[in-house]
């Protein structure tokens, strides 16, 4: 009997060297491999607007008005207070990045020149109701 039980921890200490030797190695390779393969999320910055906000956008409105409909400029210039620049860009994950840039001029409070050849309205959103 005790010749079988130093048998049996032989075979034990050869097959934990197995695993020791392969088996690890193989599992850790495997989960590096899966990482790779992770859900990779949508990325969205900016000021999102749609395309009713985009059509109701007028010259003539006033700073105010536009805030309002659009939300604060991403970028305000402190050296060029009359220019206002909405940016957005959206990369779905691990897509394309789409970037939209909108440029208002205003003189004064009024709204004088709207800037949007950096704007594709195919790609704006439709509005949430």
């Amino acid at each position: 009997m005790c010749l079988i039980s130093v048998v049996y921890l032989i075979v034990l200490v050869m097959m934990f060297e197995i695993i020791r030797k392969i088996l690890i190695p193989l599992s850790i390779y495997s989960l590096a491999m899966l990482g790779g393969c992770a859900y990779k999320i949508d990325v969205q910055q900016g000021n999102t607007f749609d395309r009713d906000d985009f059509a109701t956008l007028r010259v003539g409105m006033t700073q105010r008005q536009v805030m309002f409909l659009l939300g604060t400029p991403m970028i305000k210039d402190p050296f060029y207070t009359d220019r206002w620049d909405y940016v957005y860009s959206f990369q779905p994950g691990g897509g394309e990045l789409r970037t939209q840039h909108l440029t208002l001029f205003f003189d004064g409070d009024t709204l004088t020149k709207i800037d949007d050849t950096a704007v594709d309205e195919s790609t704006l959103p439709n509005p949430v109701r």
